[in-house]
């Protein structure tokens, strides 16, 4: 699995104007081959801080996404933002969730009983 993260400091007077862009990508980009999910987060200490995180199957329905004109898209908003975009690829070997969580947890009792 890889993880794209795309980290946008938006310009205060630009922030709807940029929401309302990035609104527009989530359904058609969750909707792309290889897609397994894709988000708009805010950052809780700024409100012109946004993130877009998205997962894909593979490499190489990442590159087709990077490779579409909505990614153009995504990169042709740099004259809204106060800082250059940042991109970070992160290529996933393993997950584990919960039932990790719940393993470590009970392992933790065990070793210090409330």
């Amino acid at each position: 699995m890889n993880v794209i993260r795309t980290i946008m400091t938006v310009l205060p007077e630009k922030q709807k104007e940029v929401l309302q862009t990035l609104v527009s990508m989530v359904a058609p980009t969750g909707k792309e081959k290889g897609c397994v999910s894709f988000g708009i987060y805010a950052d809780i200490e700024s409100e012109n801080v946004f993130n877009l995180i998205s997962e894909w199957e593979n490499r190489k329905e990442l590159d087709h996404h990077i490779k579409s004109d909505r990614f153009g898209v995504l990169l042709g908003i740099k004259s809204l933002l106060a800082e250059p975009i940042k991109i970070q690829i992160f290529t996933v070997s393993n997950t584990e969730g919960m039932e990790t969580v719940n393993a470590v947890r009970k392992k933790m009792k065990r070793i210090f009983p409330q």
